[in-house]
Order: structure tokens, then C-alpha cells, then sequence
């Protein structure tokens, strides 16, 4: 910062030398005034966000289902084996869904243990159906 300058006279003559340096510094504070923006911001970051996540899944369940159409799955044991595990054709499902209906209907349901009051009706507990297990194989 600053110059060195060698000023000369009205002859032209050189006479000085001259040495000036400045210094400064600058400091600067920002505060909204207003909190409408701060909320505005957070909104909007909060909105891609969620289309970040959602991109991201639908990514992952397209390559997953490419995956398995090609005839490959994930290998066990490794540490992306459990991303693919919840992505099932339609087919398998329905299957597994009008398997685990039958079976509930076949289960009979057992009274609930406790005191029961002699003006309610009696009330029965079932087992709920599982309907889809957590094997990538189709």
C-alpha cells in the first residue's frame, strides 16, 4: 500500500525522496430488519430439500428396477445390499398380498384377556398380515 514517489522542483531538478503508505481496514455488520426474508429462505431451502430427496429416491428405485429387469441384484453382505430391498414388482406383491389376505382369513382370533364389562361386547384380537417380505429376489 501506498507509493514512493521523487518529486522534482520547479527546474526539474530532483531534490527528495518521498514515502507515503496508508493503511486501513474496513468492518461491516448485516442484520435483517425484517424477518419475513429469513422465513422466505428457509421455505424455499427447505422445498428443495424435499425435491433433492425425492429426485433421489425415484433415481434409486428406476436403477434398482433396471437392476432387476437385466436379471441382477445387489450382492449379499455388502454395504449396499439393503438399497434395493424395498423395491418389488407388482406382480410379487399382488401375489404376496392375496396370500397373506387368505391366510388372515384362515386365523381365528382369540378374545382379549382382561376384564370385560357385562353391557360391551366381547372383543376379539387377530394377528395383522405381513404382506411383503425384505428379499431382493423376484
Amino acid at each position: 500500500m501506498g507509493n514512493h514517489t521523487v518529486p522534482f522542483d520547479e527546474n526539474m531538478d530532483q531534490r527528495t525522496y518521498t514515502i507515503a503508505e496508508n493503511w486501513g481496514g474496513q468492518i461491516n455488520f448485516m442484520f435483517p430488519l425484517d424477518r419475513k426474508g429469513l422465513a422466505q429462505c428457509r421455505r424455499i431451502a427447505a422445498r428443495q430439500e424435499e425435491k433433492m430427496r425425492l429426485d433421489y429416491e425415484l433415481v434409486r428405485v428406476l436403477k434398482c428396477a433396471e437392476l432387476q429387469q437385466k436379471g441382477f441384484m445387489l450382492a449379499e453382505n455388502t454395504r449396499v445390499y439393503t438399497m434395493c430391498n424395498d423395491v418389488v414388482p407388482i406382480v410379487k406383491y399382488e401375489k404376496e398380498k392375496q396370500a397373506a389376505v387368505k391366510q388372515y382369513l384362515k386365523t381365528e382370533c382369540t378374545p382379549k384377556k382382561g376384564r370385560r364389562l357385562p353391557w360391551k361386547e366381547k372383543e376379539y384380537e387377530c394377528p395383522k398380515p405381513t404382506l411383503i417380505t425384505n428379499d431382493s429376489t423376484n
